[in-house]
């Protein structure tokens, strides 16, 4: 299996070539990230990790956990044109209209990938989503240990949406990505 696994929805579209160019600067940390492999990065670490990569491709990246170093995108604006209502995001790519959202623990045991959908759509000029998701992550629990499976979960999740018709997310493409 290739590092990383990823999809492109709408599945009848090419993808864009950015997707590719995304891709394949991540997959240069299969080392450090990839699940399938036994790590069990946080998603400030995943983050953290492919963050000069992403940086490098224009990509504007959270810095931080301060206030300082998060990066809002506007939903909603008030008074004077100033926004009044706004979403922290991992990354975004203004140019291009990306945002990006790395999900590990949380996203695999508690469908943030469903926060991270309906948020991202509401996002002012967010023409396209990009979700990053473990492909196994390996948890312990009172009950024992378990294996959550959160990329192919998030896969069927989109294509039962793409096939179905009855939800439209209004972005041109969301690129999934399993590490």
């Amino acid at each position: 299996m290739s590092f990383p696994s990823w999809r492109y929805f709408p599945t009848n579209e090419q993808p864009p070539e950015w997707a590719y160019q995304l891709v394949s600067a991540i997959s240069g940390y299969a080392d450090d990230i990839s699940t399938l492999a036994g790590n069990r990065p946080s998603s400030n670490e995943v983050l953290a990790t492919i963050a000069p990569a992403l940086t490098s491709l224009g990509y504007t990246v959270e810095a931080g956990r301060s206030r300082v170093g998060k990066v809002r995108r506007p939903v909603l604006f008030g008074e004077n044109g100033v926004p009044a209502l706004t979403y922290e995001v991992d990354a975004a790519h203004d140019e291009i209209g990306i945002v990006v959202e790395v999900e590990a623990g949380r996203g695999a045991r508690s469908n943030a990938d469903y926060r991270d959908l309906v948020r991202s759509s509401l996002i002012v000029d967010a023409r396209f989503l990009v979700l990053l998701l473990p492909v196994e992550y390996r948890f312990k629990s009172g009950l024992g240990t378990g294996v959550e499976y959160a990329y192919r979960n998030t896969t069927d999740l989109l294509t039962a949406v793409y096939a179905s018709n009855r939800l439209r997310f209004p972005f041109d493409g969301i690129v999934l990505v399993g590490y």
